[in-house]
Parts: structure tokens; C-alpha cells; sequence
């Protein structure tokens, strides 16, 4: 892939569902044929004045690096993109919502990419699903990188999105459930990945059904309340893109500095998902042996029953 060779627009225009679907045949999904560049950049509407933030060049060129470095591996570019293309992709939650931004990016930007890391055997044969280029937030093949980002990093530090990404269960079922949307329960489902008591996809699916769930009877903003960001942080951040440059390719950009998750609402939150989770049916755990080690935890004020 080669950014020379595509002939890239200069900035991010807003590209409307109906006319990115489109032109969602199944040759394009399939990769046989690329979309029609002229017919979506018509179709666009611009952005606005030009901004740093809204510059393609430097968001193909991370793009091109990932496929270079992950080409044995595309999983594993996920946890490596999501934090530079939200370092680099400066933007409010807001903007964030507008879907017109993704598929720009997927149709006009990179659909190349989308096919290299979503391409699969499916029921219509060898293809991308079209909500890779067209989706939801955590379906769509550059939004769920971001938002991903933006939900599990922790004020300007992005390792812990960065380990939220290296799982795939994470990405495809916990990014999903509104609750990640409460900073603490985000940060606490993270942990409980870096303390080694959630590891495998199947661990993090019944932690994320039984955090769900419970979620009906519990309420984690009022369990563990969470600080407003510093809104003026998060302008300055998303203004110094001007001036910012490109991010390493090899060291952990900074992200806003809009304040750190409040520690004890986390360490609570992690005290209850652990209990959550040691009471929670995985599948498989029987005929594989539970080697987890036993967990203490609180009694939760009220019993959860499935959905």
C-alpha cells in the first residue's frame, strides 16, 4: 500500500451513510473493485476551514506502518493504531459521533486497509461485512480503534487502551455494553486484565455479560463516581494539533490530559467485578479446569439474575 500511489485527498470531508452504502457492492466488500473515489468525494461535504486535525496525510501513513509491521498478524495492529489515530484524529466526542468521518476514512482514505483487516470467509464468500466500512461505533474499522481508545485510556495515558486492544473480546463484546461509556468501569475491567484474573476471550465475555447485568441493580456512577474531564484540557490538546507533528511510531503518544479515572472508585469497582466474576458461569471452565485462584470480594448489596 502505498500513500503516493493513491491519490489522496488533503483533508477529511464527511461522507453521508446513504451515499457510502451505496456504493457498497459486493465486489468492493469483496475486494475485486474499489470504491468509486470520484463519485464519494462528490457526494462528501467539506469540513470546514482546513485544520491540522483533518489532515489524510498523516493518518495514511500510520495506516501504511501498520500494515507493514502487523502484515503476519493483522489482530495485533489494533492495539498499535487505536492510540496514534486518536492521538493523531485530535476531535471531540461529539465529532467523534458523526459517523460521515468514518466512512470517509474507510471509503475514500483506506478501504484498502478495511479489507486487509476485516477481509474473512463469510456465507457470501471471501469479503469484509459492510459494517467494517459502514457501522456502528464498535463495528466500524476505524471508529471502534478510536473510540476504544478515547474509553479505556486513562486521562493521557494510553496503555491501558492499548492492553484493552491487544484483546479481542474486549473490542468485540465489551466495547459494545453502554456501561464502558462510566470512565471507573472501564478502568476496572482493564485491571482486572492486568491483575491476571480475567485472560482469555471467554473470561472476558462473562465478565462483560455479568457487568452488564448486574448493571440493573447496581449503579456504578453512584458506586464509583467519576470526575468530569477537564474540557479546557481536551481544547488545548485538540488546538496544539496545529503545532504537534507526527507520533512515534514506536513510543506511546499523550493523549488528552483531562484528568486520571478517580483511584477508589476503581479499586471498588474491581473489588465487585471480581466477585461478579468469580461467580460467573465461562464457558468451557469445566472441562478445562479452573486454575484461577480464588478471589475475595464484597458482597454485593443485591443478587443479579440473567437477562
Amino acid at each position: 500500500m502505498s500513500t503516493a500511489s493513491l491519490d489522496l485527498p488533503d483533508q477529511i470531508a464527511l461522507l453521508p451513510d446513504i451515499v457510502a452504502s451505496k456504493h457498497l457492492t459486493h465486489s468492493v466488500l469483496a475486494g475485486s473493485e474499489k470504491p468509486p473515489k470520484i463519485a464519494l468525494m462528490r457526494g462528501s461535504e467539506p469540513m470546514g476551514a482546513p485544520a491540522a486535525r483533518w489532515s489524510v496525510a498523516p493518518l495514511r501513513h500510520l495506516i501504511d506502518v501498520a500494515v507493514r509491521r502487523y502484515d503476519g498478524d493483522r489482530a495485533a495492529a489494533d492495539a498499535w493504531l487505536a492510540p496514534r489515530l486518536h492521538a493523531t484524529l485530535r476531535i471531540t466526542r461529539r465529532e467523534a459521533a458523526d459517523t460521515r468521518i468514518w466512512n470517509f476514512l474507510a471509503m475514500v482514505v483506506a478501504p484498502d486497509y478495511v479489507l486487509w483487516r476485516h477481509k474473512g470467509v463469510t456465507k457470501d464468500g471471501e469479503r469484509a461485512t459492510a459494517d467494517r466500512f459502514v457501522g456502528l461505533h464498535y463495528k466500524q474499522t476505524f471508529a471502534r480503534l478510536w473510540w476504544a481508545a478515547e474509553l479505556f485510556r486513562d486521562g493521557d495515558d494510553y496503555e491501558p487502551a492499548v492492553l484493552a486492544c491487544g484483546n479481542q473480546d474486549v473490542l468485540n463484546t465489551v466495547l459494545r455494553l453502554a456501561v464502558i461509556d462510566h470512565r471507573p468501569t472501564a478502568r476496572a475491567v482493564v485491571r482486572l486484565l492486568e491483575k491476571g484474573l480475567v485472560r482469555t476471550g471467554r473470561d472476558v465475555n462473562a465478565l462483560g455479560t455479568a457487568i452488564n447485568t448486574a448493571a440493573g441493580t447496581l449503579v456504578y456512577d453512584v458506586l464509583a463516581p467519576d470526575e468530569a474531564p477537564d474540557a479546557d484540557a481536551r481544547r488545548y490538546w485538540i488546538d496544539e494539533a496545529e503545532d504537534a507533528g507526527p507520533v512515534s511510531l514506536d513510543k506511546l503518544p499523550f493523549g488528552p490530559d483531562d484528568g486520571c479515572v478517580p483511584s477508589a472508585s476503581v479499586d471498588e469497582l474491581v473489588r465487585r467485578f471480581a466477585q461478579l466474576f468469580a461467580e460467573a458461569p465461562v464457558r468451557g471452565k469445566e472441562d478445562e479446569g479452573d486454575t484461577r485462584p480464588d478471589h475475595e470480594g464484597v458482597s454485593l448489596d443485591k443478587p443479579y439474575s440473567p437477562f
